[in-house]
């Protein structure tokens, strides 16, 4: 049986791009996201009694990925990048519908002229992306501590952020303009956003759009350093 469904929410979100974006939610506190309802949905009775829950689950869409297809076999990070299994073993972004599914912490709701919202922080979604259901997380149902997570059964180690004097001039600068953006770039790079199986050191720079900034960095000696964040122009 098939079904239609339409986007009770999107997702204004500090990560412009697909890389970057913490693999799970939570990871990456200081990422604060906005749902804003859409449609017949924009309707504060919908939202009425939601501020008694402190944590929600958010069914959304890969909105990005979904015109590439999938495959039953992926590569985990978790697992080097190198070793394949089933797409259903894992959280992969390429799946047989593009649905996704993250648990995260309700900051506040709220409306802006005529535009009402749920602000939530701990988001691990790009910016666009359509939510389809929002629910409320259920302690005593929901949390299930002596589960098993497989090859995922621990936290993977974080690491430090340093800056150059170049970059921490920089991030000065962006705090500036966007109260928040130096934690939100010290944990987005604690998580170790390279992919699994290219995590060489060097003078390679990498780079990636939060908020309205490229920030750029390098790894060395298995820290992150900063080396410049630079405005995005508006197109």
């Amino acid at each position: 049986m098939k079904i239609e469904i339409e986007p009770v929410a999107i997702c204004r979100s500090p990560y412009k791009q697909k890389f970057a974006i913490p693999r799970q939610p939570r990871l990456v506190p200081a990422a604060v996201g906005r749902l804003e309802l859409q449609g017949e949905c924009n309707n504060p009775d919908l939202l009425r009694g939601l501020e008694q829950f402190d944590t929600l689950w958010l069914i959304f869409a890969f909105h990005e990925n979904l015109a590439q297809g999938w495959k039953p076999t992926v590569r985990p990070p978790r697992l080097g990048g190198n070793t394949r299994v089933g797409v259903f073993a894992t959280r992969a972004t390429f799946r047989p519908n593009g649905l996704g599914l993250s648990a995260v912490k309700l900051k506040g709701i709220g409306q802006h002229k005529g535009q009402h919202y749920i602000e939530v922080e701990g988001i691990d979604l790009l910016d666009g992306t359509p939510i389809y259901d929002i629910k409320p997380y259920i302690p005593y149902s929901d949390a299930l501590p002596d589960a098993s997570g497989g090859f995922a059964q621990e936290a993977p180690p974080s690491m430090t952020m340093e800056a150059s004097p170049q970059g921490s001039a920089a991030l000065t600068r962006a705090e500036a303009l966007c109260p928040g953006f130096t934690e939100l770039a010290s944990q987005v790079l604690a998580q170790d956003p390279r992919p699994g199986y290219k995590r060489e050191e060097g003078e390679r720079i990498y780079g990636v759009q939060l908020h309205q900034f490229d920030l750029r960095w390098q790894v060395k000696g298995g820290r992150n350093l900063v080396v410049d964040v630079v405005p995005v122009e508006s197109s």
